[in-house]
């Protein structure tokens, strides 16, 4: 399928873009190309092939949650920059109105 300067024009303003000639002229190229490609594409019987979604089958893989902890509050702590009473203390960002 062959585009015209035209065609891509109207779609670089569509995208709210401004295309200098020389690009008007490679994308008018280069999107020709990808259409020929798509129309190729369009030709091939997929009558007997089931849609997918991707090429390999993907599954999730699941584990058992299993509850546990990690860091004790004080191991948390300890490369606190600032705490207070168990909790991190941080600078005051909001101001009351």
């Amino acid at each position: 399928m062959k585009l015209s300067i035209k065609e891509v024009e109207h779609v670089a303003e569509l995208a709210r873009l401004e295309l200098a000639d020389v690009e008007k002229e490679r994308f008018t190229h280069q999107l020709s190309n990808i259409l020929t490609h798509i129309d190729k594409l369009n030709q091939l019987d997929t009558n007997n092939v089931e849609p997918t979604s991707h090429v390999l089958p993907v599954k999730n893989i699941f584990r058992d949650d299993v509850n546990k902890e990690l860091f004790s509050e004080g191991n948390s702590l300890n490369n606190a920059p600032d705490k207070d009473k168990g909790y991190y203390k941080v600078p005051k960002i909001i101001e009351e109105a």
